[in-house]
Order: C-alpha cells, then structure tokens, then sequence
C-alpha cells in the first residue's frame, strides 16, 4: 500500500489544522501502546463551539455528513499532535461514531460517512477502515456527533 502525502492533500483540500483542544475531564487527548495510537472522542464543532443538534430532528443526514467531517479533521490535528508528523500514519484501523439521534433516525451511517471519506482522502488506502456507528440518546453538550479513532503507526 502506498503511501501519500497526508499533509500536501490536506493542502490540496484547502484545510489547515486546526489547535487542539486539551481534554476536558480526567483523560487525555491520545494514549500510544506499541504502534497504536488510540484517540480519545472527539466533539463536533462549529465555530469554535460544541456543533448541537440531534439528527432526525434539528438537523439533517447531509449536516450530520459536514459534522462528522469536521470531526475528523479535529482527530487528525490531535493524531498530528501527538505523532509530530501525520505521515507516520499507517492506517485508520478503527472508527467509532456517536450520533446524536431522534429515537426514529436510521441514518447514523450516512453521517459517519463524513468522517470516513476525509480519512480515505488524507490516507487513501491506509484510511480504510472497520467502523461503527451508533445512534444515541445524548452525548455531552448537546454535540450532534462525537468520533473516536484508532490508528496503526510507524
């Protein structure tokens, strides 16, 4: 699997990382065993605050899609953090997502997809992934979608 360059397609995609946020309880950001490097959730945000809203009701399948995506982009600003260098990345081993979602919203897959499709864009193959995706009552702040990942580094 070859690997490209995470931060020239970041360019290319007009996105800078953003800072990362220090953690806002009793846990930190990343937690490295061997080469992997498991990472904590992450809200979604707008604007610099929590991104609220709950999918089915408030918000739509395509703004929960525009969510998930910021959130990936939030781990891969504390994956380059931690590692100094998004390159050493070897794969996306895992995604878990949390959907804020109305008791009948089926569509939490959908919106991982927003995360998803930024790590197959940044990575290509090596952000191929397992995944899972819930639909939840509530996550904290009233965030529409929270995501952790596990990656595979060198």
């Amino acid at each position: 699997m070859q690997q490209q360059d995470s931060y020239a397609t970041l360019k290319a995609l007009g996105i800078t990382l953003p800072s990362v946020a220090a953690p806002a309880a009793a846990y930190v950001m990343c937690v490295q065993s061997g080469n992997t490097v498991f990472v904590s959730g992450h809200l979604a945000k707008k604007d610099g605050k929590p991104w609220v809203g709950k999918l089915g009701d408030s918000m739509t399948t395509e703004e929960g899609r525009a969510a998930a995506r910021a959130v990936a982009i939030d781990l891969l600003a504390t994956l380059h953090a931690h590692l100094g260098d998004l390159n050493r990345v070897k794969r996306i081993v895992k995604v878990m997502s949390l959907v804020n979602s109305a008791p009948d919203y089926t569509e939490q897959h959908l919106v991982t997809n927003g995360a998803s499709d930024m790590f197959l864009a940044v990575f290509g193959e090596g952000g191929r992934h397992a995944r899972s995706a819930f639909g939840v009552a509530q996550i904290p702040l009233g965030a529409c979608v929270e995501i952790e990942i596990i990656a595979e580094v060198g």
